[in-house]
């Protein structure tokens, strides 16, 4: 069963099925491939919840389009769709793509955009110039979660438990291997700040291994993580809701197809098995949620994000991080774990809209105070 925080909220009068849903997918980031294979799942959700979908595409040289193809889908099987949305279609202005056409309903935009230039407050911010609703967290919140250096300041400060790691910027480098590798513990992953979906990220047991993970990450970006391999259960919580009023789902455990759950055995070859509800007792449960929504509102989380966690026999729950666009694939644990919540699929992507709407309005009012 979900948990919530209640707390007095905003207004409660959205409507989802009066508005047009533009699910904005692909991308310029390494993650565009997933960005559209979790849009299919998204689009397939929101037709059989009635909603009134747009679909607009970024290709990876970031020019926007109509979507026609993935457009076209829509009405017809979706057991015939296939795998990932197309990315083909006219290409069209950001600004009239995401505007509401005059006379026509108004807009919801939900971007479904993993990794940079997308979940890391790139399009939230041009959401809010256009003062258009959009699902998920803010700019703020979405660029804090994504930049994994970043968000682990902020959650060290709050005096939340997490691994033990070592940022590295590019123009310094990896200065000392085998004493960096003895410092967290012999061994290691590597990871590019400010990317996700295991893009970049690579484990290291020996000093070569961490040279080469360090290069390696380095290709994606100028900052990198260097994090102690915690031997333990990889915990996971869905958290729903507003920053004043989240709703933590019922716990999924992450089961590696090997070492760690690399880029292909999350959605490509489902090796990665996920159980859910995890195999906890009653008291962890209550422990990962009540953890979950504490993180959620100290990253000023809004609308949705999966917490992730290692439950380690030792030092017990440690946070890993914070994903502001989770996976929506039919492998993803983030629809998975409210499905098990008593959430449909299809409900919960009308339940992402109403909270973007809501939002909008509560914070309409806030300016109109100001004028």
């Amino acid at each position: 069963m979900a948990a919530t925080a209640h707390d007095p909220a905003a207004p409660d009068t959205a409507d989802p099925s009066a508005v047009r849903m533009v699910l904005v997918f692909g991308g310029r980031s390494a993650e565009h491939d997933v960005s559209c294979v979790s849009s299919r799942a998204v689009l397939a959700a929101a037709v059989a919840a009635g909603l009134n979908v747009h679909p607009v595409a970024i290709t990876r040289d970031g020019e926007w389009r109509t979507a026609t193809g993935a457009a076209a889908l829509i009405g017809t099987d979706p057991d015939t769709w296939p795998k990932a949305l197309p990315d083909t279609g006219d290409p069209g202005s950001p600004v009239d793509l995401l505007a509401a056409t005059p006379g026509g309903p108004p807009v919801v935009v939900f971007p479904m955009l993993h990794g940079p230039m997308g979940e890391d407050g790139t399009v939230q911010g041009l959401c809010e110039l256009l003062d258009v609703p959009y699902v998920g967290c803010g700019v703020l919140s979405s660029s804090l979660c994504m930049d994994k250096v970043m968000a682990k300041e902020v959650v060290a400060a709050a005096g939340i438990a997490q691994a033990h790691h070592v940022s590295l910027h590019r123009s310094i480098g990896l200065e000392d291997p085998a004493g960096l590798l003895a410092q967290l513990g012999g061994s290691v992953f590597v990871k590019p700040s400010n990317l996700g979906s295991s893009v970049g990220v690579s484990r290291a047991d020996t000093p070569d291994e961490l040279v080469a993970a360090v290069q390696l990450a380095f290709t994606y970006d100028e900052r990198i993580l260097v994090e102690e391999r915690i031997e333990g259960r990889e915990i996971e919580c869905a958290v729903l809701g507003s920053a004043d009023d989240p709703r933590a789902s019922v716990p999924g455990e992450a089961i590696p197809g090997a070492v760690y759950r690399h880029y292909s055995d999350k959605y490509l070859n489902g090796v990665a098995r996920m159980i859910v509800p995890a195999e906890l007792p009653d008291d962890v449960v209550a422990e990962v949620q009540t953890a979950a929504m504490h993180c959620f509102r100290t990253l000023r989380c809004e609308g949705m994000a999966r917490v992730d966690f290692f439950l380690e026999p030792e030092r017990g729950l440690l946070l890993n991080e914070v994903n502001t666009l989770p996976g929506f694939t039919p492998f993803s644990m983030y629809p998975s774990m409210w499905a098990a919540s008593g959430l449909p699929y299809p409900d919960l992507i009308t339940e992402l809209v109403r909270l973007a709407l809501v939002r909008h309005a509560r914070r309409q009012i806030r300016t109109d105070l100001h004028d």
